[in-house]
């Protein structure tokens, strides 16, 4: 109670400050008239019902898109159908009511402002007839929404779902400012203790490994000296030797070592050698050819003529010796 009597003074302060003095007369009229501070469905219904008889297209329609962008919109999607059946009947008693009170005028600007939308749906097909209808309560389409029972049972049930719609609806972000400031300070208050503590936190761990630090290079120095120690008493301890002491691995010496090159420069001396041989062959047959013999001829003509020198000395003997 004492948060709403808060808000609405906090809303005469800015409408007095954005000048809506129209707007200030008509909330201290409310104000003044209003019984009970709650969110009721009543309230909806009645200015529905103010727009239906004062015949306020405008208002009416504003009315519903704003329910329906706030509160129908948010619904799941198995209501939808539910939804658009109640705008239609809604309509549909608009037109009724205009009807009824001879404003043939607001039912044409009706369809001239709904036309292009309604005609995409089914449901409105025989209401395009409405208007050149000269007893509409009397024909088929039309006569069940002039009768009273329905029109009772349209507004019920359009009020029982706005009451359904009011109690699971969260409240006007309006409503919440001072529940909101409230959270932020209780938010920012600790916040402000936790940061406190997480630096107490980060000092005591600093300090914590700085000691380890400390602790840790001091056993590694003490630690390095102790090391240091020891290698310089083993390499005393370590006897010391000399070149000849090392002994040489046993390694065979490689197999002899022939040089390609020796082997090219040995073949060409042989061939030089074979060529200049056949070379003398040639020079000493051209040799015997030109000199008018043959070899062979030659040794025969020597075997000939030792011949008849020999018979001739046997002869020369024999006649002698006779």
């Amino acid at each position: 109670m004492a948060q709403v009597q808060f808000l609405d003074k906090l809303l005469h302060e800015y409408l007095v400050f954005r000048g809506f003095s129209n707007t200030i007369k008509a909330l201290d009229n409310e104000l003044r008239t209003e019984k009970d501070q709650s969110f009721r469905a009543e309230k909806v219904m009645e200015q529905f019902n103010h727009c239906i008889n004062h015949n306020d297209l405008q208002g009416l329609l504003s009315l519903w898109k704003h329910l329906d962008a706030n509160l129908f919109s948010k619904l799941e999607h198995s209501y939808s159908m539910a939804v658009k059946k109640l705008e239609n009947s809604l309509l549909k008693l608009y037109l009724v009511t205009a009807y009824n009170h001879n404003k043939t005028e607001k039912i044409t600007e009706f369809f001239n402002k709904l036309a292009a939308e309604l005609q995409q749906q089914s449901e409105w097909k025989d209401w395009f007839y409405f208007p050149f209808c000269r007893n509409p309560e009397e024909s088929q389409p039309f006569s069940l929404y002039f009768k009273k029972e329905w029109q009772d049972t349209f507004q019920l049930s359009l009020r029982n779902f706005l009451a359904t719609i009011y109690q699971c609806l969260p409240q006007p972000t309006f409503v919440r400012v001072e529940q909101e400031a409230a959270l932020i300070r209780r938010l920012q208050e600790e916040n402000a203790l936790l940061k406190s503590r997480l630096q107490h936190q980060q000092q005591q761990l600093t300090a914590s490994q700085s000691s380890q630090n400390l602790a840790t290079a001091t056993s590694s120095s003490s630690a390095g000296g102790n090391v240091g120690a020891d290698a310089r008493r083993r390499a005393s301890c370590r006897p010391q030797q000399s070149l000849s002491d090392i002994l040489p691995f046993d390694i065979s010496p490689p197999g002899h070592i022939v040089d390609d090159f020796c082997i090219i420069a040995t073949e060409v001396n042989s061939v030089s050698q074979a060529s200049d041989a056949q070379a003398r062959g040639l020079k000493m047959l051209i040799r015997n050819i030109g000199s008018g013999g043959s070899p062979v001829m030659g040794r025969k003509d020597n075997a000939g003529h030792g011949e008849k020198s020999a018979k001739r000395r046997s002869g020369s003997v024999g006649r002698n010796w006779i």
